[in-house]
Parts: structure tokens; sequence; C-alpha cells
């Protein structure tokens, strides 16, 4: 399994709009892609900072949504977004969600 960061800088009160743009926009465009697994979506305090984290079956689907889709996404979400978002991609080690995913797949 494998993850995919994005930091996020936001615009001043942008908060309740981020939130829509992932529920309308982000989750349906994520469902589509293969491999997808899971969005969290975390938003600092502050209200400025945000952090997406996708995660994939492999590293080749997140490459494959991040050369295909992503960058429609990323303009859709252009709105909210201040600066360039910081994307990284990691191998997962450890997850609750990779162990109960494989379970409900097993039953």
């Amino acid at each position: 399994m494998f993850a995919r960061s994005v930091s996020i800088r936001l615009k001043p009160n942008s908060v309740a709009e981020l939130n829509r743009l992932i529920e309308t926009e982000a989750l349906p465009l994520l469902r589509k892609q293969k491999g997808f697994q899971d969005e969290i979506t975390f938003v600092a305090p502050n209200g400025v900072d945000a952090v997406a984290i996708s995660l994939w079956q492999q590293k080749e689907n997140a490459d494959a949504y991040s050369r295909d889709a992503y960058p429609g996404l990323l303009k859709t979400l252009g709105r909210v977004v201040e600066g360039t978002p910081q994307v990284h991609t990691y191998e997962v080690a450890s997850s609750t969600f990779h162990k109960v995913a494989a379970h409900a797949t097993a039953n």
C-alpha cells in the first residue's frame, strides 16, 4: 500500500469551501481511480494549513493519478489553495486501515 501526501496552504477563510470541494469534486474523482483506497484530509486549527493523504493499492496507481487526474483537480482547488502544494509519496509501513480492509476482503 502507498500513501500520497499533499501539504496545502489555504487562502484565508476557505476551510468550508475546501471541505465542499473535497466532497463534491475530489472524492468522486478519486473513487474512479484504479487502486484508490481512502482519502483523509486534515486542517490545522489556524485554518491555513491542510494535509490530504490518499491511500493506494500500488505505487503505480498513485503515480497514474498524479500524472493523469491530479492536475485538473489542482486547478479546481485553486480557488482555495495559495501557492503550490507539496506532494510526497510513501510506502505504508503500518496502518490499521490496511488491516481492516484486508479483513473485510477476507470475509
